[in-house]
């Protein structure tokens, strides 16, 4: 077997977005032997025939993600506003080819940015500093959270990352009941991308914002807080730490921001009031 770095030897599954490589470990540089490491493809996500953003994201899930992402970043209000949806192979990646309604489509045109994105960046490619943090209905106070029952669900949330588990290289974004249940939840190499593919199915299937929050595995940037306050999440949990954008978007549009969550251990940012332990 010729041993040539990064060799692809076997395409496991499209699906799961893992591939076997040939690689070398540290204590036997002269043996290559196979690992699974997660797929990474440009995905580029194209309304009524003009590309807006190309992200780069695990290829599986697609619809979803342009479904979350549309909403969270405001080209559309409902899943109603998409009147079709193709996933299509591309020269160097993917596309998601989306049929806007006219007048969202219109809206979008006014508003349009060239985004060409490292992995799930939200901020790559705006046209002005002025767009980021761009104002969010501020939430209502709808709802309340025990933080005992946030263990178990850190103890699931592996659950939804099967190709994490293989390769050690995905975020999670989860939907979490009030019980502290997970039910439903998506894993991409981009953490905003995984948040965006949960969105997407939570609003294509018509759950509710009410009775839940989100819990992410990575940590909590201002995008995830905007996205999540976009669609109408009331309480974020991340499992890292957040940044001072971040706290400031979530003050500011009344989301309960809660990082650092490990069992037994939480830090409450904003709005503690929809807690109690």
């Amino acid at each position: 077997m010729k041993k040539t770095q990064q060799k692809e030897i076997e395409n496991v599954t499209n699906i799961t977005g893992v591939r076997q490589i040939e690689l070398w470990r540290r204590d036997d540089l002269q043996h290559p032997r196979l690992d699974e490491v997660a797929e990474e493809v440009p995905v580029a996500l194209v309304y009524n025939g003009i590309s807006h953003v190309v992200m780069m994201a695990s290829p599986k899930d697609l619809e979803y993600f342009a479904l979350g992402f549309s909403l969270s970043e405001g080209i559309i209000e409902s899943p109603r506003d998409i009147f079709g949806m193709d996933v299509v192979p591309s020269c160097n990646g993917l596309e998601v080819q989306i049929e806007l309604s006219s007048r969202r489509f219109m809206g979008l045109k006014e508003r349009r940015r060239a985004l060409a994105g490292r992995t799930g960046c939200g901020v790559c490619g705006v046209e002005q500093l002025n767009d980021i943090g761009k104002p969010v209905q501020p939430l209502p106070f709808t709802q309340t959270f025990d933080l005992n029952k946030l263990d178990d669900a850190l103890r699931h949330l592996n659950n939804f990352q099967p190709v994490g588990q293989l390769t050690g290289c995905t975020h999670a974004a989860a939907w979490m009941l009030p019980s502290g249940e997970l039910v439903g939840g998506h894993e991409d190499v981009g953490r905003h991308v995984a948040l965006d593919k949960l969105l997407g199915r939570r609003s294509q299937e018509g759950e509710s914002w009410q009775q839940g929050a989100v819990l992410v595995s990575s940590r909590a940037s201002y995008e995830m807080v905007q996205k999540s306050a976009m669609c109408g999440v009331e309480i974020l949990f991340a499992v890292s730490a957040a940044t001072t954008l971040a706290v400031e978007v979530a003050e500011r549009c009344n989301l309960t921001l809660v990082g650092f969550c490990k069992p037994g251990r939480a830090t409450v940012y904003t709005h503690p009031q929809r807690l109690s332990n």
